[in-house]
C-alpha cells in the first residue's frame, strides 16, 4: 500500500498509529507559547484516524504523538534487531533528524550481517556484497544511508538537519529490507510450488 507522509491540515494520510491510509478529522487552534511579548502564532492541532480512532497531536507543522517522527511504518520483513534502531531513529526525527541519521547508518550496518557480512566495517560489507551480486539499485541505496549516516557523526557537506533528507533514508531503509529479504522470500516460496519435474529441468539447463 502506498504510503503518505502524516502533515499538517492534510485530509487523508498513512496514519502513524495503525498503518492504514485513511481520512483525518481535524481539530485546531491558534496559539501563543513562551513569552508573551513574542507575538508569534502556534497551531495547537488535533486529528482523529477515521479507522482506528486512535489521535495525532501537532503543534504547528510537527507531530509530537504518536513519537513516530511521521516515518514509514518499517518493511514486515525487517529483522527485528534492524526494526529496534529503526524505530529508535523514527521516534526522534523530529527532535534530531542528525541522530536518527546516525541510527539508521547503524541499522544498515547490523542488517549487513543478518545478511552474512562481517558487520564491522558497514563500507567493506557492502562492497562484499557487491562482489556477490548485490543490484546496482540496492547497493545505491547502502551507501546513500552509509554516507549521511556518516556526515550525521563527522563533518560532512550533507544537511543532515533537514528533515526531509533523513526522511528519504526511512525509506530507503525499507526499499533495502524489500529487496534483499521480503522479495527474494516472496519469489522463493512460489518458485518452490512448481512441479519436481520442471524443477529438475530448471536444473539440468542451469548445469545445477
Amino acid at each position: 500500500m502506498k504510503y503518505i507522509q502524516p502533515q499538517l491540515h492534510q485530509k487523508s494520510f498513512t496514519c502513524p498509529s495503525c498503518g492504514v491510509l485513511s481520512k483525518q478529522e481535524w481539530q485546531v487552534r491558534t496559539m501563543r507559547f513562551g513569552n508573551h511579548s513574542n507575538q508569534n502564532y502556534n497551531i495547537l492541532g488535533s486529528c482523529t484516524c477515521q479507522h482506528c480512532d486512535e489521535t495525532s497531536i501537532w503543534i504547528s507543522e510537527k507531530m509530537y504523538y504518536p513519537d513516530t517522527g511521521n516515518s514509514p511504518f518499517p518493511n514486515p520483513e525487517m529483522p527485528e534487531n534492524v526494526k529496534k534502531i529503526y524505530l529508535e531513529a523514527a521516534s526522534i526525527s523530529n527532535k534530531s533528524p542528525r541522530g536518527a541519521a546516525a541510527l539508521l547508518r547503524l541499522g544498515i550496518q547490523v542488517l549487513c550481517k543478518e545478511l552474512g557480512e562481517e558487520g564491522k566495517n558497514i563500507n567493506n560489507d557492502i562492497g562484499s556484497l557487491v562482489k556477490k551480486g548485490l543490484p546496482d539499485i540496492v547497493q545505491q541505496s547502502l551507501d546513500i544511508v552509509r554516507v549521511t549516516g556518516n556526515d550525521a557523526v563527522h563533518p560532512g557537506q550533507i544537511d543532515t538537519d533537514n528533515h526531509e533528507t533523513v526522511g528519504q533514508l526511512f525509506d530507503l531503509t525499507n526499499v533495502i529490507v524489500e529487496y534483499m529479504i521480503a522479495l527474494p522470500k516472496k519469489v522463493s516460496g512460489i518458485y518452490s510450488t512448481l512441479p519436481t519435474g520442471k524443477l529438475d529441468g530448471i536444473k539440468q539447463r542451469d548445469g545445477k
